[in-house]
């Protein structure tokens, strides 16, 4: 069995995946008694968006010792959320006024979340990431997806690779939010790049995909994707009210509608190709389907809602309780039985 760990867009509410990771990785831990322990030794193949792909590119940073250890564990990567949201969502006053007038084109000031990104990765390449992986974003000048591949990093050298630190700043670069992300591969070829949630909010069929081509095989019966969303949001939209309002005071409605239609899709999409071959349990979808308790806006980081979505984040966890423990019991099984977890063997360059 391949197993892909698949994590959402959603800014501020990546503490959702978040807080399920920790619980993932501290059950890892009991059921092992290894201390030590990552979740991440459990998944052959990652895939992340925006706040997802900010989350695992923490999970696979290598240690600075050269041990091939990790270097953060998945409270590590919550924390980002926890003590950094509200700075990263931190928007002047006067930004605020101009981008109410349409002045600005982004609400928040992209300096801010790369110096945090910097301070996490420092110079660390994706190539270095521990485990294959994927990061999405959007080309804005070729129109065409981009996505962040470690494993094209490696075989390809510096013409793919890139550091991680643009890698995530580039796919969280939500429009209207945050300036477009003009990164540069080693090579100095430059990429203007938007989040990846404008066509993957939810990554985990672009997982699937390249973990099927990668294998050179169309067949799905052996991989099983675990796919950790941050909620959808329900918020109603009046039509009277978007047609008095200047365009650029609508984006942020735009870029929700357009997140969660997008993880809609490829959602049921899933759902219907396992089921297709009567293997529906190998795609686990876990998500609160209720957000009336929060402020769903992806910037919304005051302290009183970050608590909010914290304790929304563990009745989740609580709610699954069962659903974890089947997980980790096989994810434990399938790793003492299979002796080599190594993808690098079927990737192919």
């Amino acid at each position: 069995m391949k197993r892909i760990l698949s994590i959402d867009g959603g800014g501020i509410r990546g503490i959702i995946p978040g807080m399920f990771l920790v619980a993932l990785e501290e059950k890892i831990r009991e059921a092992t008694k290894d201390p030590d322990a990552h979740l991440t030794d459990y998944f052959d193949f990652f895939a992340g968006t925006s706040t997802g792909g900010i989350l695992l590119s923490i999970l696979l940073c290598p240690a600075d010792d050269g041990s091939g250890k990790q270097k953060y564990g998945a409270k590590e990567a919550l924390a980002i959320y926890l003590e950094h949201g509200s700075e990263i969502f931190a928007a002047k006053p006067w930004r605020r006024f101009l981008s109410r007038f349409g002045l600005l084109s982004e609400l928040y000031d992209n300096t801010v979340l790369e110096k945090i990104l910097a301070a996490y990765f420092g110079d660390r390449k994706l190539s270095e990431l521990l485990k294959p992986c994927i990061i999405t974003a959007y080309n804005i000048e070729l129109r065409k997806n981009h996505l962040f591949r470690q494993q094209k990093a490696i075989s390809h050298g510096d013409s793919r690779d890139f550091y991680i630190r643009d890698v995530c700043r580039a796919t969280s670069a939500a429009p209207t939010y945050f300036s477009v992300a003009e990164v540069f591969s080693l090579a100095k070829t430059r990429y203007p790049l938007v989040d990846g949630g404008v066509f993957s909010h939810n990554p985990s069929l672009s997982a699937l995909l390249e973990v099927i081509k990668s294998y050179n095989t169309y067949k799905i019966d052996d991989v099983w994707i675990l796919s950790l969303g941050t909620g959808l949001s329900k918020i109603s939209y009046d039509y009277e009210d978007f047609k008095k309002k200047r365009a650029i005071s609508i984006g942020p409605a735009l870029v929700d509608i357009m997140s969660s239609s997008s993880a809609e899709s490829t959602d049921y999409y899933l759902k219907q190709l396992f089921h297709s071959v009567d293997k529906s349990e190998n795609y686990i979808r876990i998500e609160p389907n209720n957000l009336s308790s929060i402020d769903p806006s992806m910037d919304a980081a005051t302290l009183s809602n970050i608590q909010k979505i914290t304790a929304l984040a563990d009745k989740l966890v609580s709610d699954h309780e069962d659903l974890l423990n089947r997980i980790v019991k096989d994810l434990i099984r399938d790793k003492r039985n299979d002796k080599d977890r190594s993808v690098w063997n079927f990737l192919k360059n």
